[in-house]
């Protein structure tokens, strides 16, 4: 694993959103120079405290980034090679690291190797790069079945038995790392099978040891994922789900199992951790009580792993995913030119991620932190996490009565609200208002 990554907290960014591109590509439009909108957000993101930029799509692609056309060319939408250095160097002058989003399951139909299938049939010089069907008699301009990510037809799967596609993805992500990116998320590394990954990384990291890759998985073993493609980490979904559900439900019995496993995690590897991304649900949106907000951040921020916070949660953004053509679009807004033009009502968020960040930065030994579960209701949780030896504490309340809670040797309140007693000491307890949370040292 890369060592900087111990330090890392990513902000997401969903490009084509982010920009306010179109939703389609017009082959015929001219190159607009839209990354650099992003550069006026840098600060931004330096003052809330992360360390690195983790950019979705940016590749010519037809729509929505996941169908790409082309992996080696900036999206038109979004610029031009020029623009990506640029966007590189000023992340690099903030220290920031840059993360790309790399699609490798499939391509979008318009991908030059698909078209050339339509148009010269099995004969085709690229033909084994898919997996294809053909009609019994076919020939030039006969369409083939085949292999689609998730049933979206516009999604062509790639064939990743083929050498050739393992080489090319193997050539895609040097090409870039080797243009200042320092690592990729995999799109969809759960579909593909783990031998490929296994085959693809081996090529990457002989000229770039230190890249970050994290792959995206829903669920299953995760750390036999991990051992299987040589992947440094994969996305937390499984914590995900537990952080809001547990604070919907009011079940801290569903995180405490949750964090558990995460524990076992943390034996392999770091994972990808969040609230959010730009493919759920905003956090703002989710959560049933917009009082329980803070605690899911104070979750995020001093569990094991990396965090990663979607551009916009920051600020409390809302947005409800649909499961219907256009249904991410509420989850990938345009922002504004500069963030001087946000909404005044989202700082106190902004400021609250920056505070739990900077905790997070004071207590080097989060990312690999174990949790251990002191005390455990319905409604009141204490958990301790460090990395072998005690760190920090962290208590919710999420009745509407205040609580008192064992913090046993707790020595003060770093973050959050209550009234400390016996400081210190193995009676310590710390009395948190209605819906109340705290982090304190040990």
């Amino acid at each position: 694993m890369a060592p900087w990554i111990e330090q890392t907290v990513w902000w997401q960014v969903f490009p084509l959103g982010f920009v306010g591109a179109p939703d389609q590509a017009d082959p015929a439009a001219p190159v607009v120079h839209r990354l650099s909108h992003l550069q006026a957000w840098l600060d931004y993101a330096v003052e809330l405290g992360v360390s690195g930029l983790a950019l979705g799509p940016i590749f010519a692609a037809a729509t929505h980034g996941y169908d790409t056309i082309d992996p080696f060319r900036i999206d038109p939408r979004l610029g031009d090679e020029a623009d990506f250095d640029a966007l590189i160097a000023a992340a690099r002058a903030r220290g920031l690291r840059v993360l790309l989003d790399g699609v490798f399951n499939h391509v979008g139909r318009a991908h030059p190797a698909f078209q050339d299938v339509l148009r010269n049939g099995p004969e085709a010089r690229q033909a084994n790069w898919f997996r294809l069907s053909w009609p019994r008699g076919s020939g030039p301009g006969i369409e083939p079945d085949y292999a689609c990510f998730e049933g979206h037809r516009q999604l062509v799967t790639l064939n990743h038995d083929a050498p050739q596609v393992a080489d090319h993805v193997a050539a895609v992500m040097d090409h870039w790392i080797a243009r200042g990116a320092d690592g990729w998320r995999l799109d969809a590394a759960y579909a593909v099978p783990p031998h490929f990954w296994a085959r693809v990384l081996r090529q990457v990291r002989i000229a770039h040891p230190e890249a970050y890759i994290v792959g995206e998985v829903i669920h299953g073993d995760y750390a036999r994922f991990v051992r299987d493609t040589g992947m440094d980490a994969v996305t937390q979904y499984e914590l995900w789900k537990a952080i809001w559900s547990a604070l919907n439900d009011r079940n801290l019995f569903e995180l405490a199992h949750a964090l558990d496993r995460h524990n076992g995690c943390l034996d392999t590897f770091a994972p990808l951790t969040f609230v959010g991304n730009h493919d759920v649900t905003r956090i703002a949106s989710r959560l049933t009580d917009d009082r329980h907000l803070p605690h899911a951040l104070a979750i995020l921020l001093t569990c094991g792993g990396t965090p990663s916070i979607y551009a916009g949660d920051e600020q409390a953004f809302r947005g409800v995913k649909e499961e219907r053509v256009g249904g991410d679009d509420a989850i990938r807004p345009a922002f504004p030119p500069t963030p001087a033009d946000l909404a005044p009502y989202g700082w106190p968020i902004y400021r609250l991620h920056r505070d739990l960040i900077a905790l997070r930065r004071r207590h080097a030994g989060l990312h690999r932190a174990r949790t251990r579960t002191l005390h455990l209701a319905n409604e009141q949780i204490v958990v301790v996490l460090g990395d072998g030896a005690a760190r920090v504490l962290l208590a919710l309340n999420l009745a509407d009565a205040a609580v008192p809670l064992p913090v046993p040797d707790a020595r003060a309140i770093e973050a959050g609200q209550g009234d400390l007693a016996e400081a210190g000491g193995p009676s310590a307890r710390v009395t948190l208002p209605p819906h109340g949370w705290a982090i304190l040292v040990v």
